[in-house]
């Protein structure tokens, strides 16, 4: 049954809100554990629906997966190519990376893994997967269009390839990286854009040898030694910064606000959004930089204050891909017009988050121009009107966004159904309401 919420105007947003761990290295921490010898302790696992999904998923290959009382996960591994057949459909719920991940995981050895999803991974395109794979070696029987359910079928030998992705994307890199780590020799892939690299981060945290060449144009060219032993590790998982986009740009635009949110990631490769935000005006500051498994980490002091708009450029979308939606949501009470160039992926995501952005907005009476894969989104610094109810399609980042914009609406703004915050964000209604939010359960929608 559908839970729909609704957002009120909300007092000052303050204190220390935790954010759940960051979502990327959470699928990467259990994918990578189940592919070492040996141990592997995670701290600060996300444990939203997608992330539990993978931890099932890699259960199936036979890994044990396990979560201790403290709440630190133990994963044993199989090594490299020594997982087993699974004896059951993997069912990967709404997370796309898992998905794609693990197909990369699957093409490491000759075993049939057949995968599926919830109604929104379904209709997501696995082909830009599939290509590279096939390359390998890989066999795929999918419904049309490249969609799940699927079954990837692994070779008996797999072959190294050097791959140049046609589109910004670290989950096919990643997939190739993992599918690459079975085959003997080397396996390359080159980036046009640099993408997110906590697998690259992260395979060299686990002992294997990866290398990495920055390109003239600003690509990079990733290549991977094949068939290493991977060892079992200690990760820390630091809060997620596309989960801390939510609440910061809450502070921010309610008035009064100051909240801190320690631990969380910062990596320059998914920190587009605070450098956006900040080139916008936002009192944002850096406290306690440290470094926690490879990953560069810090404590954000988020302080209310007003915003301009600005013209984001199309070579930031790797960095911030996730977050164009709840920056979008920014632009509505910024002072001025503000331009996101090169939004092309925003398409193929849990939802169409162009199209939803933009007509979820304009019936919050926000001015919003689509022109071809820009959106530019007029102000209104006195705040927005409100009083609608938006349809989330499954997408767990189109939901909390418009919560984020019913806290500075002139009424209210409902989603019609919150469930799927669970895959990334367990908890977020009752963070942002021990805050000062109101976000409610709406019994009448419509009203």
């Amino acid at each position: 049954m559908p839970t729909p919420l609704l957002s009120r105007r909300a007092r000052p947003l303050t204190g220390t809100l935790r954010i759940p761990g960051d979502k990327s290295i959470s699928h990467r921490s259990l994918i990578f554990g189940g592919l070492s010898v040996g141990e592997t302790t995670i701290e600060g696992l996300l444990e939203g629906e997608d992330i539990l999904a993978t931890a099932g998923a890699m259960r199936a290959f036979g890994c044990e997966v396990e979560r201790g009382k403290d709440g630190r996960w133990h994963v044993h591994g199989r090594g490299v190519s020594g997982l087993d057949e699974p004896a059951d459909v993997i069912d990967c719920g709404n997370a796309g990376t898992g998905a794609r991940l693990l197909m990369g995981v699957a093409a490491q050895q000759p075993i049939t893994t057949i995968f599926t999803g919830d109604g929104s991974l379904r209709r997501r395109p696995m082909g830009r997967v599939m290509t590279p794979l096939s390359q390998m070696g890989v066999r795929f029987a999918t419904r049309q269009g490249g969609r799940l359910p699927g079954a990837v079928i692994g070779p008996e030998t797999l072959i190294p390839i050097e791959y140049t992705l046609p589109m910004a994307s670290a989950q096919v890199k990643s997939a190739i990286l993992l599918a690459g780590l079975g085959a003997a020799g080397h396996t390359t892939v080159i980036e046009p854009k640099p993408t997110r690299d906590h697998t690259e981060t992260m395979l060299r945290h686990f002992g294997a040898d990866v290398r990495v060449e920055d390109m003239p144009g600003g690509g990079r060219r990733i290549t991977l030694v094949g068939q290493p032993e991977l060892t079992g590790r200690k990760v820390v998982v630091p809060a997620d910064p596309s989960s801390a986009a939510f609440p910061a740009v809450a502070a921010l635009l309610v008035e009064g606000s100051e909240i801190t949110l320690p631990g969380v990631g910062t990596n320059p490769l998914r920190f587009g959004l605070f450098e956006t935000l900040i080139e916008m005006g936002a009192d944002i500051t850096l406290t306690n930089r440290r470094t926690e498994a490879g990953e560069p980490v810090a404590d954000l002091i988020i302080r209310h204050g007003p915003l301009r708009g600005i013209e984001v450029p199309p070579e930031r979308a790797p960095t911030m891909i996730d977050e164009y939606p709840i920056l979008a949501v920014a632009a509505s009470v910024a002072e001025g017009t503000t331009v996101m160039r090169g939004l092309e992926e925003l398409r193929v995501k849990e939802s169409d988050r162009l199209g939803a952005m933009a007509q979820g907005l304009t019936a919050c009476g926000v001015r919003v121009d689509v022109d071809g894969d820009d959106l530019t989104v007029r102000g209104a610094s006195n705040g927005v009107a409100g009083r609608t109810t938006i349809p989330v399609d499954l997408d767990h980042r189109i939901a909390m966004s418009f919560l984020v914009l019913g806290m500075v609406s002139e009424e209210f703004v409902a989603i019609d159904d919150a469930a799927a915050i669970a895959t990334s964000f367990p908890g977020f209604a009752d963070l942002m309401n021990g805050a000062g939010a109101a976000i409610a359960p709406a019994t009448d929608v419509a009203a």
